[in-house]
Formats: structure tokens, C-alpha cells, sequence
């Protein structure tokens, strides 16, 4: 004999059941009226191309192709088997071309696929995933090939021709200043392993004062009073008797032998920082002059008076031995057409390595907000279910954002209203957040210098500590309405 009695699963089934035909009684289930349409293709005649270090996989549309031909061929990375790979292209009528930004290897066949005419589209591969469990050269090309026909891969940004050639001499620059710090490093490491702290008595170890002192110890100088001597009379990070004493120690051949040799190294980068600043200037020279800003001005509610009080201290000419050996500021200004280093936190060095990343042309990005985007300096928008996960910014490589960041750090030491406004971020959210918040200023206002040519004026900092009350009188207000109080101004006596 069954039992009568139902399991707990079948009371949740026979309820849930129940719960659903109340719903589909209540709210009927809607037709819709236009079935969704198939997407659309934009580029017809599109190919993908993955590249590699070894080989090239192009993927074309398989219309138009003989019966059994393959839609995907496999070429070399030689000079010649990239003429064949463009010459093919031309012959299958291809328009456009999508190629992921892999390390380097893309650099000469993008050079030769946009010398053929074609439009080359180049993507980031964080944002072209192949389908998980599909994952090899010949399915990525082919996906490639089918994203960018419908139209679904957004171009990086690439700067014109004679902006890459400043660029590449810009980064080699930069290079060069990094390979001189390490010999610097290589100096310093082997000076205390004698125990000669030199660093720690002059500011600059490879100064005026530092290197004199270490190249007479290479020629056999080993005095300390003889070596004190030596000393600028400029220098006050520590006194003639602490100097004495930081340079009493040990001599050892081996260490000497070092310091020779790091010391010949970093003057050899010295000399190769001279060489690429000299070949830096005509790369300027081959960039065209600014045009005409074709936008008007928009209107700003800033009072007529606002920039008279302001005061700004006339910046110091760089100095120092990674400082440009030539003068750049005329050109960058013809260049530009304003003065970017006039702005707070930005010098010579600064402003010609940001050009050398973004270019002058603003029309790229659509607005300041697309341009604080493209370079990671915005919040993010981490948002499910309604719920705000994360704000934090996006982790991009962009070295204009790195310029922009250490500008934001220097612009902070400033008393400034972009300074006044680091200082009281960094006391809020603390430094990192005002870093990453004072570089998206000035992110702003280059690109409004940049797109309107105008001159940077350095506002009132009174006016800036007005707005800051005026913000906090109303957030102040909007949380006593919520709580259900009135926020009342207290009457002084005259």
C-alpha cells in the first residue's frame, strides 16, 4: 500500500508550479512584433590577420573564391613574403585589414599594408578574445576576419608619420636615460663597497662635485682633505667634516676597476643623449605647423578679474644631466600652437615626449572625457546587477598617462589650485588617488589648450577655495534635507 504522504521536493515543485501559472495568468507573455534581425555587415572585402614571430595567418572572405579554396593562407615575415601577403590582398579586392597589436612584429607590415592603400585596422588584443576552447592562429585570423566584418573592432590610435618619427627619437631618449641610471647605480654600489659614501654627502652623485671627486679618485687621489677641496661651495647637504669622513675608507683594485668602467658607460650614454637631442631637432622641424583652431572657445562663467591676482613664478630653465641639450620650446610652440609648458608640472623634457605620444590633433578623441579614457585616467565602470563593484581605473601601458602622472606629482608641490586641489584629494583618498585625479586635470587642460589654442592663465587660488566652499555648503545641505533637518546660517553681530 503507497503512502499518501508527498515528499518536501514534490511540495516545492507542486508550489513553484502553481506560482508560474498565477504569473503567466496575470501577465500574459508578450509576441514580439519584429523578429531581431541578423547583423549587417560593414566591410565586405575585410581581412584578419594574426601575427606572429614566426608567420603571418591572413583569413579573407570566403566569397568570390574558387571551389575548395581555402579562405586562410600562411605566410612568411621576410620582406619579400610581405609584398606577396599585400599583393594578394590587392588581388582578392580586400579594402581593409584588421591585425592585433602583437609586441612588434606588426610594425613593418602595418607600414606596408597602409603604404598599399589599404585601411588598417589596428586593435587591442585584450578586446578580441577568440572563443574559449578554439584558440590557435588559424581560428584567430579567421575571427579577426568575422569581428571586423560587422563592424565590431574599434581602431587604436596611431599618430601621423612625422609624430612616430618624434616618438620613436623620444623613447630612445628615454632609453637612454634609463641605461645611464643603471651605471649610475653600478658608481654608487661600488663606491660603498669601498666605503666611500659619496652619495650621502653631495645631493647629485654624478654633479659638478660628485664627479669631480670621483675622477680623482681614478687618478690615484685617495686624501680625503685633497679630496674635500673638490667640493662646490654651493653644496649643503653636509658640511667639510662630514664630507672628510664620508670619503675615508677602503681601496680595492676590483672596485676601482668597476667604477672606471661604469663611470666610462655612463658618459658614453651622456654623449648618446647629446647625439639623439641633435637628431630630435629636425624631426620637429618636419612636423607641420598648428592650424587654425576651426571651434570656437565655449563660454566660461569666470569672472573678468579672476586672472589678474594670479601669480605665477617664472620656471626655472632644466638642469641637470638628462636635461635636453638644445633648446626645443620655439618649436614645440610652433607646433602646438600655444605654450604647454606654461602648465603647471609640465617643463621642456615633459612636453616634448607628451607630443611625441598623442600628437597636437585633438579631433582623434571626441571629447576630454574620451581622451582622459583612452589614457586609463577615468574611473571604471564595474556595474552588476544594479550594484557599483569597482570604480577603479583601468591598468593601461600609455606612457602619455605616465608623463601626465609624474606632471600631476611635481604640480603638487606647487601653490597652485591644481596644487591646492592635490593636496586636499591626497588628505581625503591619499596620494595614489590624487595622483591618478590631478593627471586627469591636466589631461583636461592640455586637451582644451591643444584643441582651442589658447594660452594657459593661471587662475586665482581665492577662486578656486570659493568653489570648493560653494560645494561643500551644498553637499552639507543635501545631507541635513535627507535627514530631515534645515541647515541655518549663523547671523554674526555687527
Amino acid at each position: 500500500m503507497k503512502s499518501l504522504t508527498t515528499s518536501p521536493a514534490a511540495k516545492r515543485r507542486a508550489t513553484n508550479g502553481r506560482k508560474l501559472e498565477r504569473q503567466s495568468e496575470a501577465r500574459p507573455v508578450l509576441v514580439p512584433a519584429k523578429a531581431l534581425e541578423e547583423l549587417t555587415p560593414i566591410h565586405r572585402r575585410a581581412a584578419g590577420i594574426d601575427v606572429g614571430a614566426a608567420e603571418n595567418y591572413v583569413a579573407i572572405p570566403a566569397e568570390g573564391l574558387a571551389a575548395g579554396a581555402s579562405p586562410v593562407r600562411v605566410f612568411g615575415l621576410f620582406s619579400a613574403e610581405q609584398d606577396t601577403l599585400v599583393e594578394w590582398l590587392q588581388e582578392q579586392q580586400i579594402t581593409t585589414v584588421a591585425m592585433e597589436a602583437t609586441g612588434i612584429y606588426w610594425l613593418s607590415l602595418y607600414d606596408k599594408l597602409e603604404a598599399a592603400g589599404l585601411d588598417v585596422y589596428l586593435v587591442d588584443p585584450h578586446g578580441v578574445k577568440a572563443v574559449p576552447g578554439r584558440k590557435s592562429d588559424w581560428l584567430d585570423c579567421q575571427w579577426l576576419q568575422k569581428l571586423h566584418t560587422y563592424g565590431l573592432l574599434a581602431k587604436a590610435f596611431r599618430p601621423d608619420l612625422p609624430v612616430r618619427r618624434l616618438r620613436t627619437l623620444t623613447r630612445q631618449r628615454a632609453e637612454l636615460v634609463s641605461c645611464a641610471v643603471v651605471h649610475q647605480h653600478h658608481m654608487d654600489k661600488a663606491l660603498v663597497a669601498m666605503n666611500l659614501h659619496l652619495s650621502l654627502a653631495v645631493s647629485d652623485l654624478v654633479g659638478e662635485t660628485g664627479l669631480r671627486v670621483i675622477q680623482a679618485i681614478l687618478e690615484g687621489q685617495r686624501d680625503p682633505k685633497e679630496l674635500v677641496k673638490l667640493r662646490d661651495p654651493r653644496c649643503k647637504k653636509s658640511s667639510l667634516a662630514e664630507m672628510e669622513a664620508a670619503l675615508t675608507g677602503t681601496y680595492d683594485e676590483e672596485q676601482l676597476f668597476i667604477l672606471r668602467q661604469s663611470l666610462e658607460g655612463w658618459q658614453f650614454y651622456q654623449q648618446q643623449m647629446k647625439k639623439c637631442d641633435e637628431r630630435i631637432a629636425p624631426a620637429l622641424a618636419a612636423i607641420p605647423k598648428a592650424k587654425p583652431a576651426t571651434q570656437a572657445v565655449p563660454n566660461k562663467a569666470i569672472p573678468a578679474d579672476a586672472q589678474a591676482s594670479a601669480t605665477q613664478r617664472p620656471k626655472r630653465p632644466l638642469k641637470g644631466n638628462n636635461a635636453p641639450t638644445l633648446d626645443f620650446s620655439q618649436a614645440l610652440v610652433r607646433i602646438c600652437g600655444t605654450d604647454l609648458m606654461k602648465v603647471c608640472g609640465l617643463n621642456l623634457l615633459s612636453v616634448l615626449m607628451l607630443i611625441g605620444e598623442i600628437g597636437v590633433d585633438m579631433s582623434r578623441w571626441r571629447s576630454a572625457r574620451a581622451f582622459c579614457s583612452w589614457l586609463g585616467l577615468c574611473p571604471g565602470t564595474k556595474i552588476s546587477g544594479g550594484k557599483v563593484l569597482s570604480r577603479r581605473t583601468r591598468q593601461v601601458n600609455n606612457r602619455a598617462a605616465t608623463i601626465l602622472r609624474l606632471a600631476a606629482w611635481a604640480a603638487g608641490r606647487t601653490d597652485t589650485w591644481i596644487g591646492r586641489f592635490y593636496r586636499r584629494t591626497k588628505a581625503r583618498r591619499g596620494a595614489p588617488k590624487a595622483v591618478t585625479a590631478t593627471a586627469r586635470k591636466l589631461a583636461c587642460i592640455i586637451y582644451h589648450l591643444l584643441k582651442y589654442q589658447e594660452d594657459f592663465v593661471l587662475l586665482d587660488n581665492t577662486l578656486y577655495e570659493a568653489k570648493v566652499q560653494t560645494h561643500r555648503l551644498r553637499r552639507l545641505q543635501k545631507e541635513a534635507k535627507a535627514m530631515g533637518f534645515d541647515l541655518l546660517e549663523i547671523q554674526k553681530d555687527a
